[in-house]
């Protein structure tokens, strides 16, 4: 059985050796104080509005923070986030093929903190303390009323590598899946530039995980990257999925139309062993050896949902390795006063699974979750409201083509939530077009 607890504690150690529908039932209010006040707050009291901190300063962190400060001025809002810019990783696939710069993916967080008025804390969260309301942080203890986990993903190389943290590290260095902002990122785009020819393997993780459609307009946009420079090099993408999907017309035509001679799609090729040592992957599909890589491991819900315990595991220690969430006012069972955005949240219908863990849906919940701890605050009823998702991806560089996916919600007779999803297969410019205006819209809700 893997110890993930263990596992996560030795790879800090091992990393610092090596250096709209339907309507809900009125909420209580908040306390006006935390139940259990720490010794030492890091930050003292401002005013008499509840305090509230939001944990994680990513698409629905950042959305939640500067909404909050919408629906209640009087609040205390603390965004914590250790990164010390804002990465925006939805356009990172083509920023490693120079279809946009540096600067349009980097964002300074300090402008929209001081626009909107909240507090930013670059720091880590080292715990989370919810009978005594407290997130610890490298810098010294912050209370709270309300608490916001919006923190995203983590790498679960445990589900590859057990407690070989020598096997993880090695793998996420050599191999980076560049998904968590921004260090791999950088590093997957020197590979790109130094790649000289031979075969890329490129895994992508179990449903869920972070913008379903991605892994596709990566392997695109590498092929794209060969073609174009006379690379002699081949990519092999292993699907753990019986078949492409999203947007699964859209895909299959771009593999075999424009890269029928460098991409090879192989289907339910899940995972069963990794080597990263001696550069083999053996799969449910085979066995396939590589001359480097991109290893995408299974993705769970980020550190800090499972320092808040929001992270159900059984007796026999297995997890679906998601927050446990109400599926409509995304507070933590038993726990009202807590709150999960973003990619984090888990479980919501038994039709789909997940919702789309993309920066669209973390905006979107970022929103609805501001507007109902308004509403609690305030008094009201908190009405429960449906988020939608919206992907474009780029499949073709020259010229500029894109394709497109669409989610939306709704509640069946019983109340489930149910989802629809249009792929919209043509490739065309014009969808390159609407994903800079959504990217604009989008960014332009919570940046300053």
């Amino acid at each position: 059985m893997i110890d993930r607890r263990r596992f996560l504690a030795g790879q800090a150690a091992l990393a610092a050796a090596l250096t709209g529908a339907g309507r809900a039932a009125a909420q209580p209010s908040p306390a006006a104080a935390p139940a259990v006040a720490p010794a030492r707050s890091l930050i003292a009291r401002q005013g008499k509005g509840p305090r509230i901190v939001v944990a994680g300063g990513g698409w629905g962190g950042m959305t939640t923070a500067r909404h909050l400060r919408q629906e209640l001025p009087d609040a205390e809002v603390i965004l914590i986030e250790r990164n010390p810019v804002f990465f925006t990783c939805p356009f990172s696939n083509k920023w490693l093929i120079d279809v946009v710069d540096t600067d349009f993916l980097i964002h300074d967080m300090t402008i929209p903190a001081r626009t909107y008025g909240y507090t930013l804390l670059h720091s880590e969260i080292s715990a989370i303390d919810r009978a005594a309301k407290v997130v610890h942080t490298a810098w010294g203890a912050v209370d709270y009323d309300l608490l916001v986990i919006a923190g995203g993903i983590r790498n679960a190389y445990d589900k590859w590598f057990g407690n070989d943290l020598r096997a993880a590290e090695y793998t996420r260095t050599h191999f980076p899946s560049a998904y968590i902002p921004n260090a791999e990122h950088f590093a997957l785009k020197r590979k790109l530039r130094d790649f000289k020819g031979g075969h890329l393997v490129m895994t992508l993780p179990p449903p869920p995980h972070r913008c379903p459609p991605s892994p596709y307009e990566r392997a695109c946009l590498i092929a794209w990257h060969i073609k174009t420079n006379n690379i002699p090099g081949k990519i092999t993408l292993l699907d753990p999925k019986p078949g492409i999907a999203p947007i699964t017309g859209g895909f299959t035509a771009a593999f075999q139309e424009l890269y029928p001679d460098i991409i090879t799609y192989v289907p339910n090729a899940a995972v069963e062993e990794v080597d990263p040592f001696n550069k083999r992957i053996l799969t449910y599909a085979g066995e396939f050896e590589f001359d480097d890589a991109i290893l995408m491991p299974p993705h769970q819900a980020a550190d800090i949902a499972w320092m808040a315990d929001l992270v159900p595991v059984a007796a026999d220690g297995t997890s679906r390795g998601w927050a446990d969430t109400h599926p409509r006012l995304f507070t933590a069972p038993g726990d009202d006063d807590v709150y999960v955005v973003g990619d984090a949240v888990g479980f919501i219908s038994d039709q789909f699974g997940y919702y789309p863990k993309s920066a669209h849906v973390a905006n979107a919940l970022g929103r609805i979750v501001a507007r109902n701890i308004g509403e609690r605050v305030r008094g009201e009823e908190v009405v429960a409201v449906l988020p939608d998702n919206l992907c474009f991806l780029l499949v073709n560089a020259a010229p500029l083509e894109s394709v497109a996916v669409k989610f939306t919600y709704d509640l069946d007779p019983t109340g489930k939530v149910i989802q629809t999803l249009i792929d919209v297969n043509d490739r065309t410019p014009e969808h390159l077009a609407q994903d800079y205006e959504w990217y604009a819209r989008t960014t332009g809700d919570f940046l300053a």
